[in-house]
C-alpha cells in the first residue's frame, strides 16, 4: 500500500538502513530534513510504501523544478534491504511519476532539484538504483561529480594567501544578512537560497571577502548536507586576487572543527582549482536519468 505521508523519524530510520554508502546513511537525518523544507512555493511529492502490518518498506521524495514547471524530479528513493526485489521501488517510482504528472510534469529526472537537493543524481555505486532507472525507461542524460577534500592536512600556501589578501585591504569575515541579496544580484536566486540556508544554522556557515565595505566573494557550506561544501563565487572585479582560495579554506576549517575529516565539494565545477588549492580528488560520480512521460 502506498500512502502520502510518513513520520520523519520513521523515514530517517528507513533511509539510514537502506542507504548502502556510509557517507549517505550517516547523514540520513539531514537529508530527510532538507527535502522536507524546500524553497517556498516548490510543489513536492512524498510517498511511502507500507506492508500489510503498516510497517514502512520504502519511501520516495519528488518535486517540480523551480526553473521548469514541465520537469519533475525524483530526489530520493529508498527501499528496506530485506524487502528489495519485490517490486517496491518500481511501484514507488511509478506512483511518484503519476503524482508529478498531475502537477504538470511532462518529463521526470532522477536527480537533484537545485538549489535544494541531497545529491546530483544516482551515485554509480548504487547499482540497484541504476538498474531500476533503466528498467523503468529512463535514459542517462548527464553526469555530475563530487570532489573529496581531506580536511586533516594543512597547505603551506594558506598563510601566504591570507597575508596577500590582507595586504590588498581585503578582509575575510563571517557573512551577514545582506550576503544572500548580493549573491542573488550576480548568480541568481538559487545560490542566494543556499547562502540563506547556511546562515545561523548548526553545521553550516558562510564566509565573505570584503574591501572598503564591498563584498568581493563568498563561500558557503552545509546548506544542503553538513559535510558538503558550496556554493562559492568571486565577483568579476575581484578575480585573480586569490579570494576563492582563502574562502574555501575557511569553510573547510569550519567543517573540520565540526568533526568532519573529509568534505564533499558538491556538483564540482573547476576541478583543477580544487585539486590545486586543497588537494581534492574526484570521487563520487553521479548519473542523471531522464524520462518523457
Amino acid at each position: 500500500m502506498i500512502v502520502d505521508r510518513l513520520g520523519d523519524r520513521e523515514v530517517v530510520g528507513l533511509c539510514a538502513g537502506a542507504l548502502d554508502l556510509p557517507e549517505d546513511a550517516g547523514e540520513a537525518g539531514a537529508m530527510v530534513r532538507r527535502l522536507a523544507a524546500p524553497p517556498e512555493g516548490r510543489a513536492t511529492v512524498r510517498l511511502a510504501s507500507l506492508d500489510s502490518d503498516g510497517a514502512a518498506t520504502g519511501v520516495v521524495f519528488g518535486s517540480i523544478s523551480d526553473a521548469d514547471p514541465l520537469l519533475g524530479h525524483v530526489e530520493l528513493l529508498a527501499v528496506r534491504p530485506d524487502r528489495r526485489r519485490e517490486g517496491i521501488g518500481r511501484a514507488l517510482l511509478a506512483a511518484a511519476e503519476r503524482r508529478l504528472a498531475d502537477l504538470g510534469a511532462q518529463r521526470v529526472r532522477i536527480g537533484g532539484n537545485p538549489p535544494c537537493y541531497v545529491w546530483p543524481g544516482i551515485d554509480v555505486r548504487y547499482t540497484p538504483a541504476v538498474c531500476l532507472a533503466q528498467r523503468a525507461g529512463y535514459e542517462r542524460t548527464d553526469t555530475a561529480w563530487n570532489m573529496t577534500a581531506d580536511l586533516t592536512g594543512t597547505s603551506p600556501a594558506a598563510r601566504a594567501d591570507e597575508e596577500r589578501l590582507d595586504g590588498a585591504g581585503v578582509k575575510v569575515m563571517r557573512a551577514g544578512p545582506e550576503t544572500p541579496e548580493w549573491v542573488r544580484g550576480i548568480w541568481g536566486g538559487g545560490w542566494a537560497w543556499e547562502v540563506t540556508q547556511s546562515l545561523g544554522r548548526d553545521s553550516a556557515g558562510c564566509w565573505v571577502a570584503v574591501r572598503d565595505g564591498e563584498i568581493l566573494g563568498f563561500a558557503a557550506y552545509g546548506a544542503n548536507r553538513p559535510s558538503w561544501f558550496g556554493p562559492m563565487g568571486t565577483a568579476p572585479a575581484a578575480e585573480g586576487l586569490g579570494v576563492g582560495r582563502v574562502l574555501l579554506r575557511r569553510c573547510l576549517a569550519d567543517q573540520l572543527a565540526d568533526g568532519h575529516r573529509t568534505a564533499q565539494i558538491g556538483w564540482a565545477g573547476p576541478v583543477a582549482f580544487y585539486s590545486k588549492t586543497v588537494g581534492a580528488r574526484l570521487e563520487r560520480i553521479f548519473w542523471i536519468y531522464t524520462k518523457q512521460l
